[in-house]
């Protein structure tokens, strides 16, 4: 196992919301108890002559020192990014670090539909009477000026889209602004992706989403790598890591979680969202060339794992063309549901959540795995202790993106 050192890029916190739970540990809690969410959905905006099944966040705890005035302004979506970096904040100890030296990268684009869909709605043939805050609060940079004037975050910041690999698209940027000195820390969000029933049906229509086929067991819907998996099922979440260099992390006494070994970007050169294995494997041999090892020194993957057919198929070829058949392998959207923009942030939560804790947790309705010679973590956890563990993130555009994580 290589040396840590100083000088490693490294995450030292973590925030997570799903709608299994608000924070780590009620979110961690579902994970291994394999207890999900899924249900009609009924968060207004989301249904229009279809009942489209889903995972949402129910009642959420806000800090008292939160603006009462900025929350009423905030959409839903900026709201869930508050608490999120609240949580992560916090364990990093940030408010010990100066504020022109943090920095906030936020993985999504378009992330608010349903709420501006509510205002178009709600404004028609009176659009004179629509409210100026509206001027700034569609644009998806609203997510950060609420993020960088709450916690008083005054290095660099922006928003980074690249579809369901937005959230670790988020945390490539946050590496590379750490690395490069532009901020000492960056904290890395994968946005909530507030969907409407226009794209709720464009993602049926697409047949990308899962059917009717499961409208009476909303619990059997969300099954990736099952054959019997019919497309993704949507999950609100949100997460945000903090990452920096381990000298920085140590002087304020902070333990990280995992280093930040090795990573890849790479596109298909396809606009359609088709899956390319070709595409795939060039980032997992490329994240594993920069961690420094070979694929038989991956012992866990987090897969991307959204549930589509042919998506799940293609992935589970390219675990095998690169050698991976023999890491244990879980899904963690079986049990939060996909969160699109979210996605790639939260299953980097999931990988090092399990990596502290010792255990993997199950991957929910994997009765009929597509690949049966895979190492599946099926319906009851495994106790492992993870030493190299790689996620994947795949997004519409031909987006390609692989982390490796090792053991502090």
């Amino acid at each position: 196992m290589k040396t840590n050192s100083a000088t490693d890029t490294v995450i030292s916190g973590v925030g997570v919301i799903t709608a299994t739970g608000q924070g780590k540990t009620a979110v961690m809690n579902a994970w291994l108890e394999g207890r999900h969410a899924f249900d009609v959905m009924k968060r207004p905006g989301r249904q229009q002559g279809t009942s489209f099944l889903g995972a949402e966040i129910g009642d959420i705890t806000y800090p008292e020192h939160f603006s009462k005035k900025m929350l009423r302004t905030a959409s839903f979506t900026g709201s869930v990014a508050l608490v999120t970096l609240e949580e992560a904040w916090n364990e990093a100890r940030l408010s010990e670090v100066a504020p022109h030296r943090i920095g906030l990268v936020v993985g999504g684009s378009n992330t608010q539909q349903r709420e501006l869909m509510q205002t178009c709605d709600a404004y028609r043939g009176r659009e004179a009477f629509l409210r100026p805050v509206y001027g700034f609060t569609f644009m998806d940079t609203d997510v950060c000026g609420l993020c960088t004037e709450t916690f008083g975050i005054r290095g660099m910041s922006y928003t980074v889209g690249g579809a369901s690999a937005s959230g670790q698209v988020a945390i490539l940027q946050a590496i590379q602004a750490v690395q490069s000195g532009q901020v000492d820390v960056c904290i890395a969000m994968g946005a909530l992706m507030d969907l409407s029933y226009w794209e709720l049906q464009g993602f049926r229509s697409l047949g990308a989403m899962g059917s009717t086929s499961y409208a009476s067991d909303p619990g059997g819907a969300c099954r990736p790598f099952d054959q019997q998996s019919d497309g993704f099922i949507f999950g609100e979440c949100c997460g945000a890591v903090v990452i920096e260099r381990a000298e920085t992390a140590a002087a304020r006494n902070i333990k990280p979680y995992a280093v930040l070994s090795g990573w890849a970007i790479a596109m298909d050169g396809n606009r359609n969202p088709n899956a390319s294995c070709e595409g795939e494997c060039t980032v997992i041999r490329n994240a594993l060339e920069k961690a420094g090892i070979t694929s038989e020194e991956i012992d866990y993957v987090n897969p991307h794992g959204s549930g589509s057919p042919t998506g799940d198929a293609t992935e589970l070829k390219a675990l095998q063309d690169c050698g991976l058949s023999h890491a244990y392998i879980n899904a963690t959207k079986s049990v939060t549901g996909h969160g699109l923009t979210a996605a790639g942030a939260v299953e980097v939560i999931a990988t090092l959540l399990q990596m502290k804790s010792g255990i993997l947790h199950p991957t929910r309705n994997l009765t009929d795995p597509v690949v049966p010679a895979m190492n599946w973590v099926k319906q009851t956890p495994v106790h492992h202790q993870i030493m190299h563990a790689l996620n994947l993130s795949f997004g519409f555009g031909g987006i390609n993106t692989a982390i490796c994580l090792r053991r502090y």
